[in-house]
């Protein structure tokens, strides 16, 4: 008797276990209704998750602001004789072997870029003195503590330790500087074929909220390098926005460098010859003179009109009624000449 109430109770207690868990799950379905999804919080902003669909909304618009270096194609060929220019000089500072290789040329925003620096790094703020506006050099700190390494004669055994938490001693960031400053000049030297540029380092930074060179949302070019020497090495990246290339923008827009866009020079030489053996037709314009209506009407076939020129006054010759040049009327023989004064076409003045 006793086993059966025993195991009544038992039943009673797992109905009543299983209603609650029914009644929670109730109450949680009845929470989610209520709440926001991640799909219709990005629908509700303009973002599409879907890869294959087109964007819409803020995202649209945030990517139309976008720009690709691959519309700068001479942008890759500076950076390729940049780099080759780079192994060099950094083979001469350090009296090692090191290797300097371009790992990607890419666009984004500079906000998203300063979100991802791996810290602890060394930011270099540098100025374009001919395009007024700057861009940034950042190393790491593998790159910096193998720079040290390397300079200070260090083991070559195995890789230089990270030390997280401890900032960037006064030996480190002076090294830094002048491997800055070399890399600087190299960049100035692979872009000089293409238009004299000069590239001055302002500061060092290690703060990425101190480097802010531009608009969180402005446009950037992203050139990631690694500098490898034997068993040791680093990353560098060098940030330059969209704004500090514009004044060159033409230039980079070439296929090769030289490439004068259909420019020909025994063409215009040809063409040069031509315009200036064209006729034109001169006009030169007299005083105006005001006359009555009644003597307007008064003029008959072989009449005569008195006009206000003096033999002093200037007067101008046109083209189509484009002045062009001016002087004193008078005579040379039986004709009628005009003494020139002034010229008012400055490439007039260059062509004669």
């Amino acid at each position: 008797m006793a086993d059966d109430v025993t195991s009544a109770e038992a039943a009673a207690d797992e109905k009543a276990m299983a209603r609650a868990m029914e009644e929670a799950m109730a109450a949680e379905g009845e929470g989610d209704a209520s709440t926001l999804s991640q799909d219709e919080i990005d629908n509700l902003l303009g973002f599409d998750g879907g890869g294959d669909r087109p964007k819409s909304g803020i995202q649209a618009l945030l990517d139309k602001s976008m720009q690709s270096y691959e519309r700068l194609p001479m942008l890759e060929v500076v950076f390729d004789r940049f780099a080759r220019t780079l192994s060099s000089s950094l083979r001469n500072f350090t009296n090692d072997n090191v290797d300097v290789s371009i790992d990607s040329l890419t666009s984004m925003r500079f906000e998203d870029y300063m979100n991802s620096i791996p810290l602890p790094a060394l930011i270099v703020v540098f100025q374009a003195v001919e395009w007024e506006n700057y861009g940034l050099v950042t190393i790491d700190s593998s790159l910096c503590y193998s720079m040290v390494d390397v300079l200070l004669g260090g083991s070559r055994s195995h890789h230089p330790m990270r030390i997280d938490g401890r900032p960037f001693t006064t030996i480190e960031q002076d090294i830094v500087r002048t491997m800055s400053q070399i890399l600087l000049d190299d960049m100035s030297a692979a872009f000089n074929p293409l238009t004299p540029a000069t590239f001055r380092l302002e500061r060092l930074e290690t703060n990425p909220r101190f480097a802010t060179i531009t608009r969180p949302s402005s446009a950037v070019i992203l050139l990631s390098m690694r500098v490898d020497m034997e068993d040791r090495g680093g990353r560098m990246e060098i940030l330059i926005p969209y704004a500090t290339l514009e004044p060159i923008k033409d230039l980079l827009l070439q296929m090769f460098t030289g490439e004068s866009f259909g420019n020909d020079s025994s063409w215009e030489e040809h063409l040069t010859q031509e315009i200036r053996n064209t006729k034109v037709e001169l006009a030169v314009t007299l005083n105006p003179k005001k006359i009555s209506l009644r003597e307007l009407a008064a003029l008959k076939v072989g009449g005569t009109i008195l006009m206000d020129n003096g033999p002093h006054d200037e007067l101008k010759m046109m083209c189509r009624g484009i002045p062009m040049l001016s002087g004193h009327m008078g005579r040379q023989g039986n004709n009628v000449a005009l003494r020139v004064a002034e010229i008012f076409n400055k490439n007039l003045r260059d062509l004669l």
